[in-house]
């Protein structure tokens, strides 16, 4: 790990996470569950390079936001999966999202997800996390919840048929 330039909250947050790649692998796997690395770099709409991928995912997994284990269907392959720390990152997400939605040029299917994080506040937010905690940690749900990953997906899918 570099030295870091000071103790402030801020500045050691965006030191791990300031990067144009790194919240962008981190939301990928968050509301698209891609896990391997072939899905992160093929499914990413922005285009980032296999060298870059490569490095990025070195360093969260460094930073401790992503860890990694092999593939039990795969031999040589590895399976990525979020961390407290990086699911915890769900209310940054949403309201990176909705600063997004209100202040740039977003397209409607992709600022679907934002919006409905936006409007489910810290309620919805806290269902996700945990079901990405039972995705990612193995750590179940409490019984009966929903999916929040099937309705943003839902959200987004309708968005797109109505295209």
């Amino acid at each position: 790990m570099a030295e870091r330039r000071s103790g402030c909250p801020i500045n050691l947050a965006v030191e791990v996470l300031g990067d144009r790649w790194s919240l962008v692998i981190v939301r990928d796997m968050m509301f698209g569950n891609r896990r391997h690395f072939r899905e992160l770099l093929t499914g990413s709409q922005e285009g980032i390079a296999s060298n870059i991928l490569a490095d990025r995912l070195h360093r969260l997994v460094a930073h401790g936001l992503v860890s990694r284990s092999p593939d039990p269907t795969h031999r040589q392959k590895v399976v990525y999966s979020l961390t407290e720390p990086a699911i915890q990152l769900v209310p940054v997400l949403a309201h990176l999202g909705a600063w997004g939605r209100r202040h740039l040029p977003v397209s409607r299917e992709l600022a679907v997800r934002a919006e409905l994080l936006e409007r489910g506040g810290p309620e919805l937010w806290d269902r996700f996390m945990d079901e990405l905690r039972e995705q990612h940690l193995g750590v179940p749900r409490p019984p009966g919840a929903g999916s929040v990953f099937a309705e943003l997906r839902a959200a987004y899918e309708a968005e797109l048929a109505r295209d």
